[in-house]
């Protein structure tokens, strides 16, 4: 969707051209992401118009929206520093398949966000890379959205997540990369699955008052992830977290597996304390993972009386 003006928008008038945006690779990267836009704006229309809920289809709509903003942002950015409009092309299909077009988009939405990082790192003016850092969060927020319905109950067999060797604080282990969003995801699913684990172990053996304590702390916990989600604005994932828990023998290997559960849970913090994210996040990050040192010791000690 191309701009009808036949002049330069007044928005970048006084764009002031460094010898970093006279680049040449800075130019070739903002008309890269053009044709990147223009094919994600059809792809789009496409998958909204395959999408099997209409909250998804509305999404996608307003995913797309997004795309047209940001490709009709960086046509006026490209025409006012090269002086000729953009003849945008189509650099890749759109998959048939709804499934397929979503994993596709959130594997280019990845990619897309770190590529215009790139860009604004590239570019000396304040406004380029104001549009560039802006669209960045935008993709990264779509990504979210693509992989949270890949999340849904309708692809409970796509193997990207729905294993124990994906999910909770297992996933974040086994992630060979993170972004914060997914950080969240499987943050508060490792949480979720404690409660799943807890509950189980209750229904099954009892009142153990180890395991109800710990329990109503992970709701606290929960909440406090909740508040990251809604703060940032990422989709919250649905609660399926029963599908990966087992009832233990007797209470002594509810022990053990709490004991593990915790140790997993300690690492997935840890690594995300290692990498830069927001200060509000690295608090709670910092408080839960204090938490379950707390329960992975009351875990042991109970496993030792056994």
């Amino acid at each position: 969707m191309q701009t009808n003006s036949n002049e330069v928008p007044s928005f970048y008038d006084d764009v002031e051209i460094g010898s970093g945006d006279r680049d040449t690779k800075l130019i070739q990267g903002i008309k890269k992401a053009i044709d990147g836009e223009f094919s994600a704006i059809s792809c789009y229309k496409q998958l909204s118009e395959n999408a099997p809920r209409a909250d998804e289809a509305r999404q996608i709509r307003e995913i797309r929206q997004d795309e047209i903003r940001h490709f009709q942002d960086f046509s006026q950015i490209y025409t006012s520093l090269t002086g000729q409009k953009p003849s945008p092309q189509l650099t890749e299909e759109c998959p048939a398949d709804y499934r397929k077009g979503l994993e596709t988009a959130f594997v280019d939405e990845q990619k897309t966000s770190d590529f215009y990082l790139d860009i604004a790192d590239r570019a000396k003016s304040s406004k380029v890379q104001d549009v560039f850092r802006r669209a960045a969060a935008d993709e990264q927020n779509h990504a979210v959205w693509f992989l949270y319905y890949l999340n849904r109950p309708q692809f409970h067999n796509n193997p990207i997540r729905q294993n124990a060797e994906n999910y909770g604080a297992i996933g974040a282990i086994n992630a060979v990369e993170l972004t914060f969003p997914q950080a969240l995801i499987y943050a508060l699913q490792d949480e979720y699955l404690a409660q799943s684990r807890y509950n189980n172990i209750l229904n099954n053996f009892g009142e153990i008052r180890t395991f109800k304590r710990i329990k109503q702390a992970e709701l606290r916990h929960i909440d406090a992830l909740l508040n990251l989600f809604e703060r940032y604005q990422i989709p919250v994932p649905e609660d399926d977290s029963e599908q990966f828990v087992s009832t233990p023998e007797n209470v002594k290997d509810a022990y053990r597996k709490g004991v593990v559960g915790e140790v997993d849970n300690i690492a997935m913090y840890d690594r995300y304390l290692s990498y830069q994210i927001p200060e509000d996040a690295r608090m709670v990050f910092t408080q839960l993972r204090n938490a379950s040192v707390n329960h992975l010791e009351a875990f042991r000690r109970g496993l030792a009386r056994r």
